[in-house]
């Protein structure tokens, strides 16, 4: 399975990612993560690759072959569309983060993405992480929100499985949130 998780730089995507191959390991697959980092430290782009199965030999995703996008911002999931597979899926958080060219003035934020996204044949889930996380106790913690919806798209592994791996990984102060913002985010 193929799984890219896309955002914006300071939004968590590799602290998503690394609780994601966390659980997958403990379940026994082989699983490679790749993280490709844009300017995140400016607030660019950023995408990790998460790939498990019983035997994977690259961590790199090409067009046309993740299952599922999880993405932090919208216009992140329409810039990352085409490495979608046919009937795959989109968890998508609603809140926006304008973009330099927009910022600037020098162009508008795209409407309609979610829309378009859905046209093009995509599954797609567009909720208000944010909220989510925000009522967990922190903004910060929209990444563990988000990986709570997508917790649900893996049958075999129960919740306690997933909070046993937030235990592992998180510091011990941002645990209690993080598992509030995972519940939060489960229940949407």
């Amino acid at each position: 399975m193929n799984i890219m998780i896309v955002g914006v730089g300071g939004q968590g995507t590799l602290l998503a990612s690394k609780l994601l191959g966390h659980v997958l390991l403990n379940e026994g697959h082989d699983v490679k993560v790749s993280e490709v980092h844009g300017m995140s430290q400016r607030g660019g782009s950023v995408v990790t690759y998460v790939r498990f199965g019983k035997k994977i030999y690259s961590p790199v995703i090409d067009k046309g072959e993740a299952d599922i996008i999880l993405s932090f911002e919208q216009l992140e999931a329409a810039r990352w569309f085409e490495f979608l597979k046919k009937d795959g899926l989109i968890i998508t958080n609603t809140q926006r983060l304008n973009p330099m060219p927009v910022i600037t003035g020098a162009a508008e934020y795209p409407e309609g993405l979610v829309e378009k996204m859905k046209a093009a044949g995509a599954r797609v889930i567009a909720e208000d992480f944010l909220s989510a996380a925000e009522k967990a106790g922190s903004s910060k913690a929209v990444n563990i929100a988000l990986l709570g919806c997508l917790s649900k798209y893996f049958d075999g592994i129960s919740e306690d499985k997933w909070n046993a791996a937030i235990d592992e990984v998180v510091p011990e102060k941002f645990r209690e949130l993080n598992h509030k913002a995972f519940d939060n985010g489960r229940n949407i």
